[in-house]
């Protein structure tokens, strides 16, 4: 894949090892050090990522037209110095939950920034019959960090404090600035234009780019419901499993960390069933594997049994999930002209953010009324049907790249498409 994307992919494993290393430290931080109550804390999980979601709307258009490389190394810094706010705060006394808060929407925004830049960038980089390799290839190192991150990450806790892991995220942003730094070579100039003063029509253009488009509007509305409807159940699961059936916190966490090895087998899976039956034909069968099993947690009961039948259905949700993203995020990339990815992505991402944390309030409302089987169950339930919107292969054309946007190699040529 070259020296380029050699940078690339470890500027991303830095960051992702770091996020992971800090899952929910946030939470844990103003449960342990603000002893925050758990409206608190739902608070504090629910409003940053909507906040900065909100936030992010005009970043779309303002990212589209400049160079990604220094945007992604700009949104690495910006994160790496609010979060370093956070122990600076805390070692003088001052931490609040406010400031919390504002970090909290600080970083989302960020992310939805980066995310934007960097598939924009990706795209420029490698060439697209490789874009299903580099994509299975974050994949895998996604799921490696999601099992090492959180249980090292609360061991450092327990030996250091509980700012510890919020530090070591923090560093991971600083590498991943170092790394796609290092990435280097030439990056081409976006189309001018007049920036300072975006339109409504810049705004909305990946929104409008993703409805129009027959082979991004059913990966769209599918990819929503089923992200959203998957992550809806966690809460009432966690209040299940820690407290009515008695499972220990390392159980939990355990429950949750064997199954990701199914991340890691699906990823090396995506590219060769690819290869084998076809894009749409993956994309399509993943997307229905992968919702089969969430309504299984609803029927969780105590003891070693129950801990056996999570591993089990989680493992299968994240095998298949991890089949179906890197193909998916491969083909949206496919479908999206090259001017106009940045404010796809952006507005994809938003649109999830903002969808998961209204219907995750939903459900807590739900969960609230009726028990959290119920809820479990009910997100299982519409969980089924959401495989129908890929039932038609679409016939839209896919976007061919510019030659503008594909950047030059060292000896001057460009690499074939």
């Amino acid at each position: 894949m070259g020296r380029r994307f050699a940078w690339l992919w470890a500027a991303y494993s830095a960051s992702a090892l770091g996020t992971y290393l800090a899952f929910d430290a946030f939470s844990v931080i103003a449960v342990i050090a603000l002893h925050a109550g758990s409206a608190e804390v739902a608070l504090l999980a629910a409003t940053g990522p909507a906040v900065g979601a909100v936030a992010a709307v005009p970043l779309g258009p303002w990212v589209e037209f400049r160079r990604k490389r220094p945007v992604m190394i700009g949104m690495d810094l910006l994160r790496f110095a609010a979060l370093l706010t956070i122990p600076v705060a805390y070692a003088l006394g001052g931490l609040g939950l406010g400031q919390m808060l504002l970090v909290s929407v600080v970083v989302a925004a960020a992310d939805i920034t980066f995310n934007a830049a960097s598939g924009a960038f990706l795209k420029c980089l490698v060439p697209a019959d490789r874009l299903l390799t580099a994509n299975s290839r974050f994949e895998s190192t996604n799921w490696t960090a999601l099992i090492l991150g959180p249980p090292l990450g609360g061991a450092a806790i327990g030996l250091f404090g509980p700012v510890t892991t919020v530090v070591a995220n923090a560093i991971s942003f600083l590498l991943s600035a170092l790394g796609i730094r290092a990435v280097g070579g030439g990056e081409p100039h976006p189309e001018h234009r007049n920036v300072e003063r975006l339109r409504a029509t810049d705004l909305l253009e990946g929104w409008r780019h993703i409805l129009s488009s027959p082979d991004l509007r059913p990966l769209f509305f599918n990819n929503l419901a089923a992200n959203a409807l998957i992550m809806v159940a966690t809460p009432p699961l966690a209040v299940l499993m820690l407290g009515r059936l008695g499972f220990t916190p390392w159980q939990y966490g355990l429950a949750f960390a064997v199954p990701c090895l199914g991340g890691l087998l699906g990823s090396r899976l995506a590219r060769p069933l690819v290869a084998r039956h076809g894009q749409w034909r993956v994309l399509r069968t993943a997307a229905a594997l992968r919702v089969l099993w969430p309504l299984g947690l609803a029927f969780v009961r105590p003891g070693l049994p129950g801990l056996l039948l999570v591993m089990a259905l989680e493992f299968g949700v994240i095998t298949f999930s991890a089949i179906y993203s890197p193909v998916y995020a491969t083909r949206r990339l496919e479908c999206t002209p090259d001017d106009r990815v940045a404010r796809t992505l952006s507005a994809w991402s938003i649109t999830g953010k903002a969808t998961t944390a209204a219907l995750t309030a939903l459900w807590g409302l739900l969960a609230m009324l009726t028990g959290p089987r119920t809820a479990i169950a009910a997100a299982g339930v519409l969980l089924l049907a959401t495989p129908v919107l890929l039932l038609r292969e679409p016939r839209g054309v896919t976007a061919p790249p510019s030659p503008a946007t594909v950047p030059p190699s060292p000896d001057g040529s460009r690499p074939s498409r």
